[in-house]
């Protein structure tokens, strides 16, 4: 599942592409051909991001939400004045990184391709495209309900006002797992599997050790360690949360193989201590982590 930074990084691309532009919105797949009669034609304001939640937002006062979930994936193009990703989603990769596209069909642009497999929603300006395929939610709702839905959810650390006592009051009053608890969105917004493993290793904490055991000063350096590792991501478009000392191939760009401290590590030796790095299941989620150097 895409995590915080890709959906920011998607919200950006929206915003610089399409933004004061009148788009077309279709759902050549039909699933979504209400929701796209209620925006087609109308001017996109902007688009927003709050953890794994997109906003796009209309000039008719009315907000398409979109969470892309396991599967879900945004496809761009278009013509010479395109500048961007040209996918943001699934698949997820090992080291995932969002390919740049320099412009598309440059000046023998003629409009978006015939739609390829179950398109949700295409929406289309007069310089470019984008398709929506397999997102968990799509829908299109009112002011109102986007403050519900973003009321339902903890705080985002790429989002500037973000409150981080907030997150300390939440996770510290919680007896459930530090593990479970970091990828709870009504806790924490846009942390995933990745940045879970990850951030725990960095700050050598137990995924087992409970919330309400941690002190408010170890709270917050597991906010402060998320804040930096997924402002890293937007930048690069990808996960890297190893520092340049802990790697032995430290050539750029990052070797997938040396992003990871201990995701997708399992067996391997831990780049700190050399113990081999562990997985196990938590919630039905794969956990990686290092049982030297994150003792219980």
């Amino acid at each position: 599942m895409p995590e915080g930074h890709s959906i920011h990084r998607l919200a950006r691309q929206f915003t610089s592409v399409f933004a004061g532009q009148q788009l077309s919105v279709s759902s050549p797949q039909g699933r979504f051909a209400a929701g796209a009669a209620r925006l087609d034609g109308q001017v996109l304001v902007g688009a927003t991001a709050h953890g794994k939640q997109l906003f796009l937002e209309f000039d008719n006062e009315l907000f398409l939400r979109i969470h892309l979930g396991l599967y879900g994936a945004f496809d761009f193009g278009g013509d010479q004045t395109f500048r961007g990703a040209s996918s943001i989603g699934a698949p997820r990769r090992v080291g995932e990184r969002e390919v740049a596209d320099d412009g598309g069909g440059g000046d023998t642009y003629a409009g978006p391709p015939p739609p390829k497999g179950a398109v949700r929603v295409r929406l289309v300006s007069g310089h470019g495209w984008a398709d929506l395929r397999g997102p968990t939610a799509c829908e299109v709702i009112t002011p109102g309900e986007q403050r519900a839905a973003l009321a339902k959810l903890g705080p985002d650390p790429l989002q500037p006002e973000a409150d981080s006592d907030e997150f300390v009051r939440r996770l510290t009053a919680r007896a459930s797992p530090v593990g479970l608890l970091l990828m709870n969105q009504e806790v924490l917004a846009g942390v995933g599997n990745v940045y879970r493993a990850e951030v725990l290793f960095r700050q050598q904490v137990s995924p087992w050790r409970t919330g309400k055991t941690l002190r408010r000063d170890q709270a917050l350096d597991l906010w402060n360690d998320v804040v930096s590792v997924m402002a890293d991501g937007v930048a690069a478009g990808r996960i890297i949360t190893t520092r340049p000392e802990h790697r032995n191939d430290d050539s750029a760009p990052v070797p997938a193989a040396e992003a990871h401290y201990v995701y997708k590590r399992q067996g391997l030796p831990c780049r700190i201590c050399g113990t081999e790095v562990a997985m196990t299941e938590m919630a039905a989620r794969k956990l990686y982590w290092c049982v030297s150097c994150q003792e219980r």
